[in-house]
């Protein structure tokens, strides 16, 4: 049976663990093969080996999203090992610190907003023309942060809605090439990002963090990176084939409310 992305070819940023590790994994069991971006510092041994047990391929490529070379280096590997690049994960990002918006510091919010909404769209500008040489997908991980205010998040809360604007941007100027451009928004999901959160903390105040992120979500628990990946399996897909520049939340209810 041929399967939906057979012999396509993925760029995925921040793909060594969480989101982006999953998604690695669920885009090459459905017959891609992946192309890896993420920092110097990133162990790709997991994903290595997930993807050599699916009978595909991965390029690991090390370097920083806010940086157009860097970009432009994996796009280049990509094409050169497969000939083509054909879907695009803008995942990598990060949370920041948490504070008040009028003591947040200057350094933080340019350090949260080069790397969630600038590079996300170097990723797009780098990508570009060959997404449109092969009619490819455009798939930007946003936030439920995203879609709401927030508290103590200006930089994480402001990229993330800015990331959805660059996403019906592109949506708009790309689909006269054939090119889709989509979000996903997560809510609080099981990954590093939020076990940061419980570092230096004692046992109660973990189990308070943990319970107000779950109670604050209908099903009362966090996303699971998988179930991410899945939706971003499916954008990427040729059964979302008339869909471009829209905002999936797959957070169990949260934006319901």
């Amino acid at each position: 049976m041929v399967k939906p992305l057979d012999q396509q070819v993925a760029l995925i940023s921040g793909a060594s663990r969480g989101i982006g590790l999953a998604t690695a994994k669920r885009l090459a069991s459905d017959g891609a093969h992946i192309v890896a971006m993420d920092l110097a510092s990133a162990d790709f041994s997991e994903l290595e080996a997930a993807i050599g047990s699916l009978d595909r391929q991965v390029i690991c490529n090390r370097g920083d999203v806010r940086v157009f070379s860097d970009w432009t280096a994996a796009v280049q590997s990509g094409v050169q090992a497969f000939g083509r690049i054909d879907i695009l994960v803008n995942n990598a990002g990060i949370s920041g610190p948490f504070a008040p918006i009028d003591q947040y510091a200057i350094e933080d919010f340019d350090a949260v907003v080069g790397i969630n909404l600038k590079g996300s769209w170097l990723g797009i500008r780098a990508t570009a023309a060959e997404l449109r040489k092969t009619k490819g997908r455009i798939i930007n991980v946003s936030s439920t942060a995203g879609l709401g205010g927030g508290q103590n998040t200006v930089g994480y809360t402001t990229s993330k809605h800015a990331v959805i604007g660059l996403t019906k941007l592109a949506a708009v100027e790309m689909a006269s090439s054939g090119v889709r451009a989509n979000a996903v928004c997560p809510s609080p999901t099981n990954t590093d990002m939020m076990r940061k959160l419980e570092i230096g903390r004692s046992e109660d105040e973990i189990r308070f963090i943990r319970s107000r992120f779950e109670n604050n979500c209908p099903m009362g628990r966090y996303g699971e990176p998988e179930e991410i990946a899945a939706a971003i399996a499916f954008l990427a897909g040729p059964d979302s084939s008339f869909i471009t520049g829209a905002v999936l939340s797959v957070d169990g209810g949260v934006k319901a409310k």
